[in-house]
Formats: structure tokens, C-alpha cells, sequence
């Protein structure tokens, strides 16, 4: 069967994709940046030097008020990262509700990326799950679809992930505390908030990892190509059943969204 090359991703998604990949690794830099500066989690509302941590990470302070048990303090980069950090942290919401919202004004959601209902059976779940263990790689009609691993993963950090952690890094504002205190407040206090943040930002890292192993595992080039160009090269007719499952007005929405 010949190869042909078909679209794969939206105008929307790819940039989307990007601009959320440039703001998150600005704002993974930065924020270790401003962790260097005093690295002590608390709980509770207030946290000094002067405080019992929660628990810290054994490295130099860029700060000497800090103690860390090092004879030497690292370059202070606390000023640029933070303004960096906050303008990262915009372009990084306002891309979000772009996506969002047009992802749900289109369809984007309910026909990418929610699993349908026999794909969350026991079976089917164990199923995938057994062949990312093994490692396998995906085969070339898995290029047209995401397996139910890869919808609930997505659907996860979307939905949940990215918004924990823009709550938890406004909770640390000042002027967001002063404006919506409730907000802050649920977390535990602004502290509190810092430490969650640091999970939330630990478990979005590692998420990228097992992401980026597995673009590498189905193959880099023609993965990216895909996220840049928009298309996909596989046989003909590998989308077709996919396609098939689709009603009507359903396919004309695919039809728009890949021009």
C-alpha cells in the first residue's frame, strides 16, 4: 500500500503545543532560579530562615542569610528569574485558554482526546499499559490516534495538572492573596502553596520525560515533523477506519480544524 502524507494536528494544537513548550521550559529555568534563592519548603502560612522547613534541597543558597551548610553562596539571579518566571507564567495561561476554549468550541476534545467508553474497560487499559512497559513501539496506524494512555495523560495534565499549579503560583502573589484570600487559604496559606508548587512542577517534569522517551520510542523525526508541519506520512487508508467511526457532522468539524 503507498504512502501518502495526510494531516494530523490543527493550526490550533501545534501552536499551542510550542508556545506551552517555550513558556514551560522558561519557567522550569526560572523557577529553579528562584528556588536557588532559599531552598526551604514550609507549611503554614510564614516561613523564615528562622523557621523548622518542612524539608530542603541540599544545595547552595544564592542568598548568605540562607543556611545551607555551604562555605559559599552561588550568584544571585533572583531578580531577572522572577520577572521572567511571571511573564512565562502569562504567555503560559493565556495560551491555555486559547486552547481550551476553542478545543471545546470544536469538538477538539470529545473527538482527540476522550477515550471512548470500551477503550477505559479493564482489559483494554491493562492492555496498553502492558505494551508501554515492554516498551513497544507504536505501530504506523497508532500515528492517526492517541491510545487511551496517551488520552487520560493528556486529559490529566490539561485539566488538572496545568491549573493546580497556576493556582498554587498565584496563591504565592501578594496582590492575589489580597484580592482572593479563600483561594490561598484552601491551600493551607502562601507556604504552603510554595511546596505544592514544587510537587506539582516535579510531577509536570516528570511527565515530560516519559513524553519526550516516548516520542523518541515512536519515532522523533517524523513525530515533530508531524507537530510542525501538520502531517502525518503513513499508508493510505490507515485513517480511513478511524474516520469510519465518525458521524457526519463530526467529520465536517475534522475537515475544518486540519485546514
Amino acid at each position: 500500500m503507498p504512502e501518502t502524507s495526510q494531516p494530523r494536528h490543527s493550526l490550533l494544537v501545534r501552536v499551542t503545543h510550542w508556545l506551552t513548550t517555550i513558556a514551560f521550559l522558561a519557567l522550569l529555568v526560572t523557577g529553579l532560579e528562584i528556588v536557588v534563592s532559599h531552598p526551604r519548603f514550609y507549611w503554614g502560612e510564614t516561613g523564615s530562615v528562622n523557621t523548622e522547613p518542612l524539608f530542603k534541597i541540599p544545595i547552595p543558597s544564592s542568598r548568605n542569610l540562607v543556611p545551607t551548610g555551604y562555605g559559599y553562596v552561588l550568584p544571585d539571579q533572583n531578580g531577572w528569574s522572577r520577572y521572567l518566571h511571571f511573564q512565562s507564567a502569562w504567555l503560559l495561561i493565556l495560551t491555555g485558554l486559547l486552547y481550551v476554549g476553542v478545543g471545546l468550541f470544536r469538538g477538539h476534545f470529545r473527538r482527540e482526546l476522550f477515550p471512548a467508553r470500551s477503550d477505559l474497560s479493564a482489559r483494554r487499559l491493562m492492555s496498553s499499559i502492558a505494551g508501554h512497559l515492554r516498551l513497544k513501539r507504536p505501530s504506523v496506524e497508532e500515528a492517526w490516534s492517541y491510545n487511551v494512555l496517551q488520552r487520560l495523560a493528556y486529559l490529566l495534565i490539561i485539566f488538572v495538572g496545568f491549573p493546580l499549579i497556576i493556582w498554587t503560583g498565584l496563591a504565592m502573589s501578594p496582590s492575589f492573596v489580597s484580592a482572593v484570600p479563600a483561594a490561598v487559604n484552601l491551600l493551607g496559606g502562601q507556604q504552603s502553596a510554595r511546596t505544592l508548587h514544587f510537587f506539582l512542577t516535579g510531577a509536570l517534569v516528570l511527565f515530560l520525560a516519559v513524553h519526550v522517551f516516548m516520542v523518541i520510542l515512536a519515532g522523533f523525526r517524523s513525530r515533530v515533523r508531524a507537530m510542525i508541519s501538520g502531517r502525518v506520512i503513513g499508508r493510505t487508508g490507515a485513517r480511513q477506519e478511524p474516520l469510519q467511526r465518525l458521524q457526519a457532522p463530526e467529520l465536517e468539524a475534522l475537515k475544518l480544524e486540519d485546514q
